[in-house]
C-alpha cells in the first residue's frame, strides 16, 4: 500500500507578522486543473464588465477662455503643461495638475489658429486670423515676465503651425490660399512656399507617445480613442454640456487626453478609463496584467467581444448613425438592382473604373 504525504516546511509557510501575506501553494498541472478554460473565460467576461462598471474616463474641466477653443500645443519640457488659443485671441498657459491657468500671452488680434512650441521649449509660436505669426517667451519653472519677440505679417490667414523637429529654428505654417510656408525664426519677413497642393482640413488628431493609439475630436461633440490599426473606436467620451470639439492632444507622458470644445471648456480625460489612478500595489497590478491578459486571449468570443465593444452614445449620434446605416444599405440595395436590370457592360462599376484608370496612366 502506497501512502502520498504531502511535506511542507513550516519556516517557509509559516507568516513572520500578522501583516505579510499568506503563502498559497498551487499546482497548474492541467491534468488536475480540467476546467481551467472555463474558469478563465469566466474570469475574462467578469473583468470586461467590471471595466465598464468602473469607467469613470472624465477628471475635471478648465474653465477661463470667453470663446471657442481652436488650438492647442504642448511643452516637451513639462509633462503637466498644455497651451490652448481661443477665437477671441486669447492663449492660455495651463497646469494639468491643479487645472489653471498659470500665465496668459496678451496681444494676438483675432481668432488663434495655430500653436506650436520649439522643440526645446523655449519659444511658443501662434497664428490667427489677423494674419500674423508671432513668437513668444515662454516661462520658466518660476514664471518669467512674458515677452513677444517677433511677428509676421501674412499675405493671407493662418489656419495652422507646427514645429520641425529636424530643424530646431524652422517651423511650417498653413494658410487659407492653399499653400503651405516655411518659416526661420531668426528671419519671420523671409517665408519660403514648400507646399501648394492643400485642398482640405481635418478637425483635429493626436497620436500617442507611443504611435500605438490616437485620439480624435469631431463635430459631433465626442472624443474618441483608436487603436493604429484598428477599425472601431476603443473609448467614446462624451458630456452633456460638451460641444463641438476642435482640437485634441494626449499628454506627453501617454496617460491623459486634454480637448478643447466650442462651449470654452478645456476637459481633461483618462487614456484609460477604467484606469486606476494614484498608487498601485504591486499585487494590485499583478492582478490587473493578468485580467487584462484573460481578456485578450478570449475577446475573440461573442459575449466578451459584445460587452467590449459596447458603448453608451448620446441620442443623437446614435440615431444619426442609424440613419447613415439605412442610408448606405438602401443606396446598395439600388445599385444591386440596378446591375440586376441592366445589360452586360452598360454599368461601369467601381473595380472597372479603377481599371481602366490604371491603363490610361500605364
Amino acid at each position: 500500500m502506497k501512502v502520498k504525504v504531502i511535506s511542507r516546511s513550516t519556516d517557509e509557510f509559516t507568516r513572520e507578522r500578522s501583516q505579510d501575506l499568506q503563502r498559497v501553494f498551487r499546482n497548474f498541472d492541467p491534468s488536475l486543473r480540467t476546467q481551467e478554460k472555463a474558469v478563465e473565460y469566466v474570469r475574462a467576461l467578469n473583468a470586461a464588465k467590471l471595466d465598464k462598471i468602473f469607467a469613470r474616463p472624465f477628471i475635471g474641466a478648465m474653465d477661463g477662455h470667453r470663446d471657442s477653443i481652436k488650438c492647442m500645443a504642448k511643452n516637451p519640457n513639462y509633462l503637466k503643461a498644455i497651451f490652448s488659443g481661443s477665437d477671441d485671441g486669447d492663449i492660455r498657459l495651463w497646469d494639468l495638475a491643479s487645472r489653471r491657468t498659470v500665465c496668459r500671452f496678451p496681444g494676438q488680434q483675432g481668432a488663434v489658429q495655430g500653436l506650436t512650441v520649439s522643440t526645446d521649449g523655449s519659444v511658443l509660436v501662434s497664428c490667427g486670423s489677423d494674419c500674423t505669426v508671432r513668437l513668444w517667451n515662454v516661462p520658466d519653472a518660476n514664471l518669467a515676465d512674458l515677452d513677444s519677440l517677433s511677428d509676421n505679417s501674412a499675405k493671407t490667414k493662418t489656419n495652422s503651425i507646427a514645429w520641425n523637429p529636424m530643424e530646431p529654428m524652422n517651423f511650417t505654417a498653413a494658410n487659407e490660399d492653399c499653400n503651405c510656408y516655411s518659416y526661420d525664426a531668426r528671419k519671420l519677413d523671409e517665408a519660403k512656399c514648400v507646399h501648394k497642393d492643400h485642398v482640405s482640413a481635418v478637425m483635429d488628431i493626436d497620436f500617442s507617445p507611443t504611435g500605438r493609439e490616437f485620439v480624435t475630436g469631431s463635430y459631433d461633440r465626442t472624443v474618441r480613442i483608436f487603436q493604429y490599426i484598428g477599425g472601431h473606436s476603443q473609448e467614446v467620451y462624451h458630456t452633456k454640456r460638451m460641444q463641438r470639439v476642435f482640437c485634441v492632444k494626449y499628454s506627453c507622458d501617454g496617460s491623459y487626453v486634454i480637448s478643447g470644445s466650442d462651449d470654452t471648456n478645456l476637459r481633461l480625460w483618462k487614456a484609460k478609463a477604467s484606469e486606476q489612478l494614484g498608487v498601485v500595489l504591486p499585487r494590485e497590478k499583478k492582478k490587473q496584467e493578468y485580467l487584462e491578459a484573460v481578456k485578450n486571449r478570449y475577446k475573440h468570443l461573442p459575449e466578451v467581444k459584445r460587452i467590449v465593444r459596447h458603448r453608451h452614445l448620446p441620442k443623437p449620434i446614435y440615431k444619426a448613425a442609424n440613419l447613415r446605416r439605412t442610408m448606405i444599405e438602401a443606396e446598395r440595395r439600388k445599385e444591386q438592382r440596378r446591375k440586376a436590370h441592366s445589360a452586360p457592360g452598360s454599368i461601369v462599376t467601381e473595380s472597372i473604373r479603377k481599371r481602366r484608370i490604371i491603363k490610361e496612366v500605364e
